[in-house]
């Protein structure tokens, strides 16, 4: 993190430091400031906070919005819930591993996208399903991710 970036993070901190139960909070201001939650950052944090370390890297790692290594610019969530599987999520993951040539968990070379899988997204009736930064997608097919992932790197 940059030393602006640094001295926001202070602010952040601060507005925050008197109100107990405010760590998602902070972390989710933090990370918005540079795409994700470095070492330093939670570190920072824990001091800022008077909190453990171990606490704040616990919540930091519990919950899979919040990033511990950089990520790509757009992040895809592909629900692996039942009705998703069952519905053709299988055949939407090799459309975007065959499109973008990564796995989940990875990030593509020009760090423009990263896969992952998520839990339920809410959006069985329209199976399978991404979640692509804050927007949805459903009725995906093969073709039409590769249309969607296509339209995003344009």
């Amino acid at each position: 993190m940059t030393v602006t970036g640094l001295s926001q993070l202070a602010t952040v901190i601060e507005k925050y430091k008197q109100t107990p139960g405010s760590l998602l909070d902070v972390l989710a201001e933090a990370q918005a400031l540079n795409g994700y939650l470095s070492r330093p950052v939670l570190q920072q944090i824990a001091e800022g906070l008077a909190l453990p370390e171990s606490k704040v890297y616990g919540v930091a790692t519990f919950y899979s919005l919040f990033k511990t290594a950089p990520t790509g610019r757009f992040i895809i969530r592909l629900c692996e819930s039942a009705p998703c599987h069952v519905r053709g999520a299988a055949d939407v993951l090799a459309a975007i591993e065959e499109t973008l040539g990564i796995k989940p968990g990875e990030t593509t070379a020009d760090g423009r996208f990263t896969l992952e899988f998520t839990s339920c997204l809410g959006l069985c009736g329209v199976a399978p399903a991404i979640m692509i930064g804050e927007q949805v997608y459903g009725n995906l097919t093969p073709d039409r991710v590769k249309e969607i992932l296509h339209n995003l790197g344009n």
